[in-house]
């Protein structure tokens, strides 16, 4: 697999830094399919999850909001489900592809591979500026332990989130309580 062609799809919408950001999501992925030896379905499905987990992280809130009626979540977390359904509109059948986009910034209990793949690589993204070294590490334990660093990762966005004074969301909660 590669990462060289730019599967951004075309109802994207995203800054040229967003894009960098997929695309380097797309490479962690595309990188530790390789490192596990997927089968090539597999890999291509957590390719897809890269590509289209923040499609739509820069489209206007009101559009968000159209795509995903009755969903309270704060605006930042509306592009996850809102590009779920845009990537379903467009022919992307694959329900664990489908689930992993949709629930990728909050967390979800039901997750297979992909969705946990895809929730660590985008907190692991090198370019995000804290705690650089120890992200390094818990990317280069990814294919040894994936299992491992999913519950670390969820641990550290969940200690974030508490520190920050945000509420937990209760897909995040049970998720959490699921790793205890």
């Amino acid at each position: 697999m590669t990462v060289a062609v730019d599967r951004l799809p075309t109802w994207a919408i995203v800054s040229p830094k967003r894009h960098e950001h997929i695309q380097r999501v797309a490479a962690l992925l595309d990188q530790w399919g390789a490192a596990m030896a997927l089968s090539v379905a597999e890999w291509d499905r957590w390719l897809r999850a890269g590509w289209l987990h923040d499609a739509l992280r820069d489209a206007p809130v009101a559009e968000l909001r159209a795509l995903v009626p009755g969903c309270d979540w704060d605006e930042g977390l509306l592009h996850g489900p809102a590009a779920a359904i845009k990537a379903r509109e467009s022919r992307e059948s694959d329900e664990e592809v489908l689930v992993a986009v949709h629930w990728h910034s909050v967390g979800c209990v039901e997750w297979g591979m992909t969705g946990k793949a895809l929730y660590c690589a985008d907190f692991l993204d090198p370019e995000r500026k804290f705690d650089r070294e120890a992200r390094a590490a818990l990317a280069r334990r990814f294919p040894d332990a994936p299992d491992e660093v999913f519950r670390e990762v969820v641990t550290r966005r969940v200690r974030w989130i508490e520190r920050s004074g945000w509420p937990l969301l209760e897909p995040t909660r049970r998720l959490w309580l699921s790793l205890q």
